[in-house]
């Protein structure tokens, strides 16, 4: 399992966010995180989506965090950009295996959702708040 690149800048997106006490101007975050303003505005639409921004129209529009960074993980962002965490293509819902009748039958895949339980747990415990001075 890899993290994304957008699941890496939705972070720097929402730690830009994190740190402002206001609204703040896509263009705004582009600048000061260093994605690409059509990047920033993907991002953005899809942590809308998750429920983690909250946007403003208008002149004086902007966007902001939607809830306290204290109650955003960095697992909630990731999973809104990439999809749920699996660590194996044996976790994901499409696969079919192989080598037994049925998946919780191997040994493997159990090692495997148990490692990839561990690194969710940890990634969720993970907040905004941990980032900002």
């Amino acid at each position: 399992m890899r993290i994304t690149h957008e699941a890496d800048y939705a972070i720097r997106v929402a730690h830009c966010l994190a740190c402002s006490n206001d609204k703040i101007s896509a263009k705004q975050i582009s600048e000061s995180t260093g994605v690409t303003l059509r990047f920033a505005l993907k991002i953005l639409r899809k942590l809308i989506q998750a429920d983690i921004v909250k946007s403003f129209k208008g002149v004086s529009g902007g966007y902001m965090l939607n809830r306290s960074p204290a109650d955003i993980s960095f697992g909630e962002i990731i999973e809104a950009i990439d999809g749920r965490i699996a660590i194996n293509h044996c976790l994901t819902g499409e696969f079919e295996c192989t080598r037994v009748a049925q998946k919780k039958q191997c040994d493997f895949r159990k090692v495997f959702v148990a490692v990839n339980q561990q690194l969710r747990d940890e990634l969720y415990s993970i907040t905004l708040d941990r980032f900002i001075s």
